[in-house]
């Protein structure tokens, strides 16, 4: 059974603005990454996933069941955690989880022992007690991770979950996550405007754009047999992009960073005799893989 699939799902606002619009996608189990620039759809799109607005048109379902239709047996399986920062200041970590424990149906006693053991998961355990808002941002953030577990649900929806962490606090989050979805068997769609943050722990990507979607597939797919040459010279960049080009290669540039596709043994010779034509210091030419984030720049540069 799939997690998410919709058919031609579309949501407006009025007669001007589109949220999304006649998006088709179908989700499998995993840690999915949901991308797309601030504004794209990504927070309405999960929003009709819990039930919490309803869809302009077409289908949506969650474990095959109608979030429109039964949006409680969808929320029983599901837990969210959302953007932004709603959590009460004076109440203990471990008392907020308890009382999300127990509007999801849980009896008293299961309920603190769950809020208990997400906090643990989470990294809290030994500051459950001390009042969130005394918290830093990072454990704000897993707090609300927590309650998002305590219900032991079989998909985890994360809008933007490293929102405001410094460089280490996103990269213990993302461990952290990876570590949720790989194993306690549960199934994460990460929301996230930062294509290289979920490219670290996905297994799969559904990229909307405008509302649209743009593409879904699994990542090890998307950099397959995508191999570049990262080309860099000290001056004459421009010059070397459009001359590699004038030659019929694919070129992406990043900075003072020429990315070219490899997609034969001579294009290394080319490369080489176009900086010697121009007579450019090149300083750097090595083989890598593609990232994802670079797969986006490339179709955009070619829908302009």
């Amino acid at each position: 059974m799939s997690l998410i699939d919709t058919q031609g799902l579309t949501k407006t606002y009025g007669a001007r603005v589109t949220a999304l619009q006649d998006l088709t996608v179908s989700v499998e189990p995993g840690i999915i990454g949901l991308v797309g620039a601030n504004g794209a759809g990504k927070s309405t799109f999960i929003k009709i996933l819990l039930g919490l607005i309803a869809p302009t048109g077409g289908q949506v379902r969650v474990f095959d069941i109608d979030p429109t239709v039964d949006p409680d047996r969808v929320r029983a399986k599901v837990g969210y955690m959302p953007e932004h920062d709603a959590l009460p200041p004076d109440v203990s970590a471990a008392e907020f989880v308890t009382h999300l424990g127990r509007i999801s149906g849980l009896p008293r006693t299961a309920a603190r022992e769950r809020a208990s053991e997400a906090l643990r998961h989470v990294g809290l355990y030994e500051e459950r007690y001390r009042q969130i808002g005394g918290y830093s941002t990072g454990m704000k953030q897993r707090v609300k991770l927590a309650q998002a577990l305590v219900h032991d649900p079989d998909l985890l929806l994360l809008d933007e979950p490293t929102n405001g962490l410094d460089p280490a606090g996103r990269d213990a989050m993302l461990a952290l996550i990876h570590r949720i979805g790989t194993e306690f068997g549960i199934s994460v769609v990460v929301c996230s405007h930062l294509l290289g943050e979920v490219e670290r722990i996905c297994d799969s990507l559904v990229a909307i754009e405008g509302g649209r979607l743009l593409r879904a597939d699994r990542i090890s797919a998307m950099t397959e047999a995508r191999d570049v040459l990262a080309v860099e010279v000290s001056d004459g960049t421009e010059e070397l992009s459009a001359a590699l080009t004038k030659l019929g290669l694919t070129v992406n540039q990043d900075g003072r960073l020429l990315l070219v596709e490899l997609d034969q043994e001579a294009t290394y010779d080319r490369i080489l005799q176009a900086v010697a034509d121009l007579d450019l210091p090149l300083h750097r030419l090595d083989q890598r893989r593609h990232r994802v984030a670079e797969l986006f720049s490339t179709r955009e540069t070619a829908d302009v």
